[in-house]
């Protein structure tokens, strides 16, 4: 017989318990394992073979019952995987899902003027992170954009297209966020409607493949119109995603038309969504600078067409809200130049604008549109209505003061030297502009003429429906052959002229202001020559005024000039105007209709000595400002000819009789005349009569 040996090993219970377990465990794990990992495969296989345009109606009708707009994807929706390249360690192996959708409309509210649809997109993609999805953050590598219009409207009660609707009862914000690694966008239309502010605004927008030293990142082209003027233009600014930075400094270089305003920039504006902060250099030009208070806010008067150039730095905020600078700019306006540096600073209850302006050569011509007195065809240059009369000579445009309250001003304007027509005698200028509660001051207004000065203080109170205006003026040490440039007869004369004048009045053109003025003007001369060849013409002795002519002027003493009249509601008539001489005294008389510029005055010259063949009669000047008529009244020259005629019968000798003038004229008590004439003039309040 044979025997089987068998060898039988007990373990203890515990550890033939432990190893069971393990043994199990192990089946689990791997059971668990394999499972995950088959579910890995079908969901990686589902993903890559998933049509997902079977998701698009259920998309749709989320996102419109969201907006509460119509929203579709029409074309394709699509998700891919790719591996990102730059991922490191375990991570690089993990593919990134590429969502793409094309042809994505959204429709507008039925209250827009825009078209049907609010955005029209042809085509989007965008790679998004995986990882930051765990905690609840949508954070996209790159979003490229193609083909987009997109359309925003605002109405004048503030309505808009891009505010949608909300869920009222939930107003817990949501947890998770959005952020955006690159932009590309190409094609983008962007335009903006709002009726309120008169602007209709198309930007066409492309991001640039790489963004360039200054940082630029986007280009663009504007166009559209801005209170009826047309906009075109175009430029580069910085990357459309620095606009996340509260406190970036976003590059921006654009030249742009605005109607016949041309505005170029080139720097920064520190957080543009709510700027704190520019820092760049301006071009301006236009037909005028009023027309740039629909596009700056900045009141500016009517000038001749203008360019300047400057560096134009500010911040907002503060306690005054902020300031901008204007500084050191150059450039011309009219055939003028004209420099300094402005400062508009943001207060309550108005803005302030201060600064100083400075012209080295002034053309007299360019001060015609701050006063109304340019052409009409000037006018129209700069946008204004051609309204000036071709009989009137004061100027009939109305000042406009509806948008004096818009700020306060406190600026100096100099001219060191005016280029003018040779026989005005104005040789500079400096003006200080103050505009406080809708009063405009001009304190001083201050021109050199003929060698002396002429100062003003000028006030028109544009609180009322009628402006009211006030004007102190006084010419001090005028030379009386400065006076008269181009009349050869008088550069031998000398003497100052000395003057008062204060008038008030109202209306909203200068010709309507002094159409109703009341007041008193007063000039006089203490001493000094006049050329005897003007008394000898004034007086047609003709043999005396051609002797001068033939053998040479000379100069005759003058004892005083003195004048005096007074104004009311806009009629102005002369208590005296005499000049008295050491050969004649000459009276003026008569009245001047500042109203309907009508003149009407009586020239009465009387001789002091003997004169031989002299036809002396009174002189008239009558007419109007444009069409003045000066010349002999007939009546007095009639007599002596029919006089000189009769005689002539009896003895030709005789005839000579009527033309001789014997003289006799008294002296003029010429202090009296001068003491009156230096009397301070005055003026009622405005509207009211001395």
């Amino acid at each position: 017989m044979k025997f089987k040996a068998v060898a039988r090993i007990d373990l203890p219970p515990a550890r033939k318990y432990r190893l069971m377990n393990r043994s199990k465990s192990a089946r689990i794990f791997l059971y668990a394992g394999a499972g995950f990992l088959l579910f890995v495969v079908i969901f990686a296989v589902v993903l890559l073979t998933f049509n997902w345009n079977h998701l698009k109606p259920t998309i749709n009708q989320r996102v419109s019952e969201a907006t509460g707009r119509t929203f579709e994807i029409r074309g394709d929706l699509d998700l891919n995987w790719q591996r990102v390249s730059d991922e490191t360690g375990w991570h690089a192996w993990i593919p990134w899902p590429r969502l793409s959708a094309q042809d994505v409309v959204m429709s507008n509210p039925d209250w827009t003027k825009t078209g049907p649809q609010m955005l029209n997109l042809k085509q989007v993609a965008a790679s998004i992170n995986p990882w930051p999805l765990l905690a609840k953050s949508v954070s996209l590598r790159d979003l490229n954009i193609e083909g987009l219009t997109l359309n925003l409207e605002r109405t004048a009660t503030n309505q808009n297209n891009w505010t949608f609707k909300r869920d009222e009862e939930d107003e817990t914000p949501s947890p998770w966020s959005f952020d955006i690694g690159k932009l590309q966008a190409k094609e983008v239309a962007l335009r903006y409607l709002d009726p309120a502010n008169k602007l209709d605004l198309t930007a066409k927008l492309d991001t640039l493949d790489q963004v360039d030293a200054k940082n630029f990142g986007t280009q663009f082209k504007l166009s559209g119109s801005y209170n009826k003027a047309p906009i075109s233009g175009g430029g580069k600014a910085g990357s459309v995603l620095s606009l996340r930075d509260k406190e970036a400094v976003f590059p921006v270089s654009a030249d742009l038309q605005i109607g016949k305003n041309r505005i170029a920039i080139d720097g920064t504006v520190t957080q543009p969504t709510a700027v704190t902060a520019i820092d760049m250099h301006l071009l301006l030009a236009g037909e005028s600078m009023a027309n740039l208070y629909p596009l700056t806010g900045v009141l500016l008067p009517d000038t001749p067409p203008y360019e300047t150039k400057g560096r134009l730095v500010g911040k907002m905020g503060g306690a005054d809200g902020g300031e901008w600078t204007y500084e050191k700019f150059t450039g011309k306006v009219g055939s003028s130049d004209l420099s300094g540096t402005l400062h508009y600073v943001f207060k309550k209850p108005r803005p302030l604008l201060h600064g100083e302006l400075v012209s080295n050569q002034l053309r007299l011509d360019d001060l015609g549109p701050l006063v109304k007195a340019d052409s009409n065809t000037q006018k129209k240059n700069r946008g204004a209505v051609a309204v000036q009369p071709t009989d009137k000579a004061l100027p009939v445009e109305n000042f406009t003061t509806s948008k004096w309250d818009a700020l306060d001003a406190d600026v100096k304007f100099t001219g060191h030297k005016i280029i003018r027509d040779a026989a005005l005698p104005i040789q500079d200028m400096v003006a200080e502009l103050h505009m406080k509660d809708k009063v405009l001051s001009l304190t001083p207004l201050d021109f050199g003429v003929a060698g002396g000065r002429l100062r003003s203080n000028i006030k028109l109170d544009g609180q009322a429906d009628k402006i009211k205006a006030e004007i102190k003026t006084s010419a001090r040490g005028l030379k009386i052959r400065q006076l008269f440039p181009t009349l050869e007869s008088m550069q031998a004369s000398f003497g100052e002229v000395n003057a008062d004048a204060s008038l008030s009045g109202s209306g909203n053109s200068i010709s309507a202001m002094l159409a109703s003025s009341n007041g008193e003007l007063k000039a006089a001369v203490s001493e000094g020559s006049i050329s005897k060849f003007i008394l000898e013409a004034a007086g047609l002795n003709i043999p005396n005024a051609i002797f001068s002519k033939l053998f040479g002027d000379k100069q005759v003493q003058l004892n005083c000039l003195a004048s005096d009249f007074v104004v009311t509601d806009g009629l102005m008539k002369t208590r005296y105007f005499v000049l008295d001489t050491e050969d004649a005294v000459i009276n003026v008389s008569g009245d001047i209709n500042l109203a309907t510029e009508a003149m009407d005055l009586d020239v009465v010259p009387k001789t002091k000595g003997l004169r031989i063949i002299s036809l002396r009669s009174p002189l008239y000047a009558k007419g109007t400002f444009k069409d003045p008529d000066i010349g002999l009244q007939k009546g007095p020259l009639l007599a002596k000819a029919g006089g000189a005629a009769a005689l002539a019968v009896i003895n030709p000798l005789a005839a000579l009789i009527p033309l001789i003038k014997t003289g006799g004229t008294p002296d003029i008590d010429c202090a009296k005349l001068l003491a009156d004439a230096k009397a301070k003039p005055n003026a009622p309040p405005p509207g009211q009569q001395k």
